[in-house]
């Protein structure tokens, strides 16, 4: 697990401004790789130097290395071919890279490491880009071709790695790791994204299309790779090499479909077990990391097994008790991290820098506590549950897209039947099932008037409507593109969940919070395999018909997981109290919205007005409290433009 980072550019740019740029990628991005660094630059006058000389420099590659395989200097990074028409810098762990050596050793390869960076990189020589689909990983990776004279930009299936780029206005591609490097590259300007901005305060929405907080500033999506052109640094193209398809359903039984998840779910979890560093589980309690827990101690039964996780001490969220059934049923060694109101506001700006932009509530906090007590444990690779809710359809069990696909499909009756049970679930009631229904059914076009007849105004008075107005901003609830037809409709939420809204979020929040400790986090319910198998088995197999979610996958873990962690009908996750913290925080609340007098996009006098209203409680308590907080610390420690 690494960081990197780099520029490509038609004329050399300024040695001083250059070297700046370098050091502070580096320093920002330390956790990411604080066992090794290296760093390439080429000038058409003197080829390619690790020669810190930045004179006529027209490509800099930039890399940090966490060691996870092989932790000789062999895995030094970037790495050139052996016959020097290519450098790569990358950025995950290609957990298959084993086997994948053998057939490129069959096919006449020598290796000289035994690093899965040298793996990646004669597999992409090899095979050329088609090799992205054999990888079973995590990866973004930059990868140079002299001959061709071009950069490519890749990202993983799921967009686990991040990948971030800007072209500046003097002409300079630059990537990187992480926002805050890539606003540390020459000539990047820090400027608010309008847009984006309207969309996380008014609806939450981030981290759900390519562009990000900062204008210009945009990532690789998931399954996507760039060509760039390292002549004129140019974007030549841009491609989805990789999307979960829905094909044809799969004609097995419950049974056997249950059968060869478990298989794939165990193969998963060997693979990425794979590490020359110790290894833990983060484990909060719920289905997802609690089978990871006890697969691990079924394949591994000797395995020194240590679980990480989060306590919500005196908080009707906390999972302490199911987390200690699997702890005790595992024989893992336990290490729980508890916090206070008073903790979150103490590392807020930090928690705030590291993320890069700001995110959308507390619970983010509890898993930054839970990769720092990590890290003080002295372990450097976890695994984590995260994807399998987006995968199997977890949650609540999206009973709106459950009825909808049934009464596409003309069984009104089942629909019906269906309608009655998922709603006496503990989670769940008639009116939020209907409600569930009625904005699956709702056309796309229509959504915005529904929203705003059971939200409010898309303009509310605490927003400075003249600003935004200026901008020329889309005041439209912001839609992710629909990209499947049919009237599989749990189905097409989840694909659409798993690469554009909902998962991406999660991940950026758990990459950085784990890199900032220099923890690796692996999550095996994301792979190629899994997704492309569970999309395409019947949807009753994911809820079932009495409202069982994760049906198929539950009766896969039956005789590995604890049955009362199967069974049992509540699930919170790492969640944090954040209503009653803000509460508490009621001065510190005042005195940060008190900081916003010179941001142009609130209305102040309003601003304040509301938050007097919620804590009052005359006025509902509504998220956004949480996200006003979080974006002025952004602005302020950012500097981030207005104009």
């Amino acid at each position: 697990m690494c960081g990197l980072f780099g520029w490509v550019t038609p004329e050399a740019l300024n040695e001083n401004q250059s070297r700046q740029s370098i050091d502070a990628c580096f320093k920002v991005m330390h956790g990411r790789g604080p066992d090794d660094k290296g760093l390439l630059i080429h000038s058409r006058a003197r080829g390619w130097s690790t020669v810190d000389n930045l004179k006529g420099a027209d490509t800099v590659l930039g890399h940090l290395r966490l060691s996870i395989l092989d932790l000789s200097p062999r895995g030094h990074q970037p790495m050139s071919s052996a016959d020097g028409r290519y450098r790569i810098v990358y950025n995950g762990e290609v957990y298959n890279f084993k086997e994948l050596k053998v057939e490129l050793e069959l096919e006449g390869h020598v290796f000289k490491s035994d690093t899965d960076t040298e793996v990646v990189l004669k597999a992409l020589t090899h095979w050329g880009l088609s090799a992205l689909t054999r990888f079973v990983g995590m990866f973004a990776i930059v990868l140079h071709d002299d001959l061709e004279k071009k950069v490519y930009l890749i990202r993983d299936f799921f967009g686990i790695k991040p990948l971030f780029y800007v072209k500046n206005e003097s002409g300079m591609f630059g990537f990187a790791s992480e926002l805050p490097a890539i606003i540390n590259l020459p000539e990047v300007k820090k400027k608010v994204n309008p847009q984006r901005l309207y969309d996380y305060l008014l609806f939450g929405d981030y981290d759900s299309s390519s562009e990000t907080m900062i204008e210009g500033v945009k990532h690789v999506l998931p399954g996507h790779y760039m060509v760039i052109d390292s002549i004129t640094a140019n974007i030549i193209e841009e491609t989805r090499y990789w999307k979960p398809e829905l094909g044809v359903i799969e004609q097995l039984s419950f049974t056997d479909s249950a059968e060869k998840l478990r298989t794939q779910f165990l193969n998963s979890v060997r693979l990425h077990l794979r590490s020359d560093v110790s290894l833990g589980v983060t484990l909060s309690g719920g289905i997802d990391s609690s089978s990871i827990t006890a697969a691990v101690r079924h394949l591994e039964p000797d395995f020194n097994l240590k679980t990480f996780t989060y306590v919500a001490s005196g908080d009707a969220t906390n999972e302490e008790v199911w987390a200690n059934s699997v702890i005790k049923d595992t024989g893992a060694k336990s290490y729980k991290a508890s916090i206070n109101a008073d903790e979150m506001v103490s590392d807020l700006d930090n928690l705030i820098k590291l993320q890069g932009e700001p995110f959308g509530g507390t619970s983010i906090y509890a898993q930054y506590r839970v990769s720092k007590l990590i890290k003080e444990a002295g372990v450097t690779v976890t695994l984590d549950g995260q994807g399998g809710d987006e995968l199997l359809a977890g949650y609540c069990g999206f009973p709106g897209e459950r009825l909808k696909s049934l009464l596409v499909q003309g069984k009104v009756l089942q629909a019906w039947s269906f309608f009655n049970a998922t709603s006496k679930w503990p989670d769940r009631n008639k009116m939020m099932v209907f409600k569930r229904l009625v904005s699956a059914l709702t056309p796309k076009q229509l959504y915005p008037l529904f929203w705003s007849i059971g939200q409010g105004s898309r303009m509310p008075n605490w927003l400075s409507s003249e600003w935004f107005e200026g901008q020329g901003i889309k005041f439209d609830v912001p839609m992710p593109e629909d990209i499947y037809t049919g009237s599989r409709y749990v189905h097409r939420a989840l694909a659409n969940q798993l690469t554009q809204k909902g998962l991406p979020a999660l991940l950026r929040h758990g990459d950085r919070n784990s890199m900032h400790f220099s923890v690796e986090s692996r999550v095996p319910f994301l792979t190629k395999d899994m997704a492309e198998f569970v999309l395409n088995i019947p949807e009753e197999y994911l809820i079932a018909d009495d409202g069982t979610t994760k049906a198929v996958f539950k009766e896969a873990m039956r005789g590995i997981v604890p049955h009362q962690i199967l069974d049992r009908k509540d699930k919170v996750g790492f969640e944090s109290p954040e209503r009653e913290w803000l509460q508490q925080l009621s001065p510190w609340v005042e005195e940060t919205l008190a900081e916003a007098s010179d941001i142009p996009v609130f209305n102040q006098e309003k601003l304040r007005q509301t938050w007097d209203e919620i804590k009052l409680g005359k006025k509902e308590f509504n998220w956004q409290v949480w996200r006003w907080l979080n974006f002025i610390r952004w602005v302020k420690l950012f500097e981030i433009e207005f104009s």
